[in-house]
């Protein structure tokens, strides 16, 4: 299945976690670094264009600031993402540059992403890099982000990164094999789960986990980014990355790690950028009539089935949808702002100029922009 599935991917998103790239002092790992980019340069001689989704500028950061943890507070990681970044880079041009291959440095916030004209520019540099046979290295702006405009962590970014690039495969490096029944960490009989056809809410238990010194992202979130990525109709595979030779098993189909399978009801992208790059600024709650038409009929929302409005947004903002139990069920981009959509709790569409002296449309949300979660 997996020979099957790999004969067309021609792009693809490889991201590499921080304990990849570290050794056991949080430095960067040269030797590591070295092999994964001899492997990146081979794949590249096949014809696959290839875009890394890096961490460990902070591990770097703070080696080189001479720091023994993880940095804890904003100032502390900005700084040493600022040092790092830098080393980074150095890293990955060092090793690839035997290769006669080139790297760019791409930072990215989820502002960049959020604007649907910014997300579309990253699209064509990402495609004009790769046109010049370049390997785009993106991370998040971490000298910059702050918690509204983080990404939270690489590989959700990674996910993000496959919708943007239009990539065919996620490919996510770590520090275990894949996926199993338990964490191996803390338990010896944990099995390896090949293949996961379907992201269920049993997986997303058992992922379970968290962080580490050096990273920001644990099993969760890498099981997460698959999901995001399955949702657009991509593949993912996991891997360790500390094993030699495994990007170039893992893209002949051979069976390592674990590899997730695509949704088979994905979105299409821009549903997809809505439900999993814009961060909703507020919610709106709705009857349970509207609740059913949205989720059975795939209708658009009324103002006839708002019967509540939560935060402050304007117009052409992401906002949840939420029925009457308070669980959202939906996301969209509504044509009114809360000011607005307050105002037209329950009224009828053709009551909506009389209310507010205008009128942008007969409903609130179309269902070309919004998307069931």
């Amino acid at each position: 299945m997996r020979k099957e599935l790999l004969k067309a991917v021609k792009r693809v998103v490889i991201k590499i976690g921080s304990r990849v790239l570290t050794d056991s002092d949080g430095a960067l790992d040269m030797a590591v670094i070295g092999r994964i980019c001899e492997e990146i340069a081979s794949l590249r001689q096949r014809g696959l264009e290839i875009i890394v989704v890096s961490s460990g500028a902070i591990a770097a950061g703070r080696s080189e600031l001479g720091l023994t943890d993880k940095p804890r507070t904003i100032p502390h990681k900005q700084a040493a993402a600022a040092v790092g970044q830098t080393r980074l880079m150095q890293a990955y041009e060092r090793s690839l540059a035997p290769s006669k291959l080139k790297v760019a440095q791409v930072l990215l916030t989820s502002e960049d992403l959020g604007s649907r004209q910014r997300f579309l520019n990253a699209r064509a540099t990402l495609d004009a890099l790769l046109g010049f046979g370049i390997i785009p290295i993106i991370n998040e702006n971490d000298t910059v982000v702050v918690d509204e405009i983080k990404f939270g962590d690489n590989d959700n970014l990674s996910a993000l990164v496959t919708n943007v690039a239009e990539a065919h495969l996620l490919l996510i490096l770590t520090d275990i094999e894949g996926f199993y029944s338990a964490d191996p960490h803390t338990h010896p009989d944990a099995t390896l789960i090949p293949l996961i056809k379907g992201i269920t809410r049993e997986v997303e238990r058992a992922a379970g986990g968290s962080g580490s010194a050096v990273g920001t992202g644990g099993m969760a979130t890498k099981v997460a980014a698959a999901k995001k990525a399955g949702k657009n109709g991509v593949a993912t595979i996991m891997v360790s990355g500390k094993l030699s030779g495994i990007i170039t098993a893992a893209l002949q189909g051979d069976e390592v790690g674990t590899m997730f399978l695509p949704s088979e009801t994905g979105l299409n992208r821009r549903k997809h950028w809505i439900a999993y790059t814009l961060k909703p600024s507020g919610k709106i709650f709705v009857d349970d009539g509207a609740r059913t038409a949205l989720l059975k009929k795939g209708k658009s929302l009324l103002p006839s089935g708002i019967i509540r409005v939560e935060g402050r947004f304007e117009r052409g903002a992401c906002v949840r949808l939420c029925g009457l139990d308070g669980a959202e069920f939906a996301r969209g981009l509504s044509d009114y702002s809360s000011g607005e959509s307050t105002r037209l709790l329950g009224c009828k569409s053709s009551e909506i100029e009389g209310l507010l002296g205008y009128h942008y449309g007969d409903v609130i949300i179309h269902r070309d922009n919004l998307v069931l979660i």
